[in-house]
């Protein structure tokens, strides 16, 4: 074993095809979100649904998000079931409850949801403590002109508040968690990786534009909405599927251990 390094068994071959390629797809959205800096060391959690399953993957609690493998990640049904494990050893690491709660609440009320992605990133914690909330003063950040937001009530380790999270997220793909962060959900892994880049982006020149101390230049509502729909589904091709085999090799340039 390399220095460092987990030795985790490999989980291929215990599992179908199609969840070992969903393995994959998710350990790579995992390196890819620490790669661009939306990481949290071994904090938050992104889910990815097992195809044609009521299940879904999702990390161990005490890996850090560059070290996440296909092998590495834990199967769990929506009552919160492990139902397939890695051999930790010693560590014998498990799933974040809060975790588990914010996640089976989505996957359960929106079927067509493959990835949920939640992170606790500098900008999106920034914005989500403004009573302003998202301000749709770019581009980028017009497409989320229409984001929800859910009001804080603690950390998530009730399941009573998933009614109140599934309401307030509804059918959008964005929401902003009041004091804490940001949710993305996708009907793929590279749609969901891309609204949540997007959104870092709008949140982070939010930040810097607010920072200068300048009247922010408003853009005529019209133009917003027309620029919003320009970003739906029904208007242009989904997102991801341009951007997610390159960010793939991208990843497999940098970090191919993502696969094993």
């Amino acid at each position: 074993m390399r220095a460092g390094i987990l030795s985790i068994p490999s989980m291929q071959g215990r599992c179908s095809d199609a969840e070992w390629q969903a393995r994959i797809d998710l350990a790579a959205c995992y390196r890819l979100v620490d790669l661009y800096g939306m990481s949290d060391m071994m904090a938050n959690h992104i889910s990815m649904r097992v195809p044609g399953e009521d299940t879904f993957l999702i990390n161990a609690y005490g890996m850090m998000y560059e070290e996440i493998t296909a092998s590495s990640l834990v199967k769990v049904d929506l009552a919160g079931t492990i139902l397939a494990k890695p051999d930790f050893g010693a560590l014998d690491y498990d799933i974040n409850k809060a975790g588990y709660v914010i996640h089976s609440a989505v996957h359960e009320a929106r079927p067509e949801v493959a990835c949920v992605i939640h992170t606790h990133s500098w900008a999106s914690m920034a914005v989500s403590a403004l009573d302003c909330g998202l301000l749709p003063i770019t581009q980028t950040a017009m497409r989320f002109l229409k984001i929800g937001y859910h009001e804080y009530q603690g950390v998530v380790l009730d399941d009573k508040e998933k009614a109140s999270l599934v309401a307030d997220l509804d059918q959008g793909e964005a929401l902003i968690l009041r004091n804490h962060g940001a949710l993305v959900v996708g009907r793929t892994v590279g749609e969901a990786f891309n609204w949540t880049h997007r959104l870092e982006l709008a949140c982070r020149s939010q930040i810097a534009a607010m920072s200068c101390n300048s009247k922010l230049r408003a853009v005529p509502q019209h133009v917003l909405e027309e620029t919003w729909n320009n970003y739906q589904p029904g208007t242009r091709r989904p997102y991801g599927v341009m951007e997610w085999p390159a960010l793939l090799r991208k990843l497999d340039r940098h970090d191919p251990g993502y696969r094993q």
